[in-house]
């Protein structure tokens, strides 16, 4: 089976208020890059993964106007795809929604979201993701009040085998300082955004937490915008987010696992992979990032697992053929990661 999370930029723009795709010389979100073309390149890099289901990451808004599940169910119908029906959790006001487009005939799949509701108040105890999570993330002994500003998508999954899964998808708030115009503010503004995100990783890790003790097969995947080493801020916090997330001080148990994760643990020097390619225009060059990953549980890591990430320039396969190349390339700014694995 072949698991899969891709952050499409600016999917929304592609469809109309009816869910149709606009196919037309229209320009994308995408920058100098055509609706036609970005459609088209989507096309062929759907079709290549094939995947049994794809957490799609930035996935087309869903509001009083637009849904989510007709947009992604007609991009399958014109595309052909056997993965070819969707499903979304909470939705969330930033034009960005966490999807999963699955293929019916192997999996059946169901929106299944753990913790409790709360108020306005919050809870410190793993609380629903739609919901407030009260942590003292500047450690003044008064608690803040946490959100999502994208909610994790929480699925209950069985395969055609009758194999139990849980899976979450992630899209991590950014730590980008917006509003910053003195270096004195981006630096406030970042350090404060850094400490949101580690509060909704150390949220996430609790709900990872309870899936463990309850012996759940757990998948976590998505973009989680933070990797070790990413950043100069992870020096003052000791760690990043992606590392809470797997439980990397604790023991092995109690893990999470992802092979690109590991890799860049090793230490800056180490050779590091990368999920995404960024132009700085400012620079006159490319940024490439480890965003995107696909955490597994411990007895998972027995069924045979095997990790790829399709950037066409670290990947000579995907290389040495041109079409699938530049589809990659123009499709989105982030490339797909997948995950093949006996269930």
């Amino acid at each position: 089976m072949r698991l899969a999370t891709y952050n499409v930029e600016w999917f929304d723009s592609l469809f109309d208020d009816e869910g149709n795709l606009r196919d037309d010389d229209g320009w994308s979100g995408r920058q100098n890059v055509r609706r036609a073309d970005q459609i088209a390149a989507l096309g062929i890099v759907f079709t290549a993964l094939d995947a049994d289901a794809v957490l799609i990451v930035e996935a087309p808004d869903h509001n009083g106007r637009r849904a989510t599940v007709p947009a992604l169910e007609n991009f399958a119908r014109v595309m052909h795809l056997r993965a070819r029906r969707a499903i979304v959790g909470f939705q969330n006001d930033t034009q960005q929604e966490i999807a999963l487009l699955y293929d019916p005939d192997r999996l059946t799949v169901r929106h299944d979201p753990r913790g409790d509701p709360t108020g306005k108040k919050g809870s410190g105890d793993a609380p629903r993701f739609d919901g407030v999570f009260r942590w003292d993330v500047d450690v003044d002994t008064a608690p803040d009040l946490i959100r999502f500003s994208k909610p994790p998508l929480e699925l209950d999954m069985q395969t055609e085998a009758g194999t139990r899964l849980r899976l979450i998808g992630v899209h991590v708030k950014s730590k980008a300082p917006h509003g910053a115009s003195t270096p004195d503010e981006v630096m406030r503004i970042s350090i404060q955004n850094r400490r949101k995100q580690l509060a909704q990783c150390i949220w996430l890790r609790q709900r990872v937490e309870a899936h463990l003790d309850a012996g759940d097969s757990l998948i976590v995947l998505g973009d989680f915008n933070d990797g070790p080493g990413l950043d100069e801020y992870e020096k003052l916090f000791g760690r990043s987010g992606v590392e809470i997330v797997l439980g990397q001080d604790g023991p092995a148990e109690r893990r999470l696992f992802d092979p690109h994760a590991r890799q860049a643990l090793q230490g800056r020097l180490a050779a590091q992979p990368s999920t995404a390619r960024f132009y700085i225009g400012a620079e006159g060059r490319y940024l490439s990032a480890l965003l995107d990953y696909i955490m597994v549980s411990p007895d998972l890591r027995g069924h045979a697992p095997d990790w790829r990430i399709w950037h066409p320039f670290d990947d000579p396969a995907l290389y040495r053929v041109p079409e699938l190349r530049e589809a990659l390339l123009t499709a989105s700014d982030h490339f797909p990661v997948t995950l093949d694995i006996a269930l």
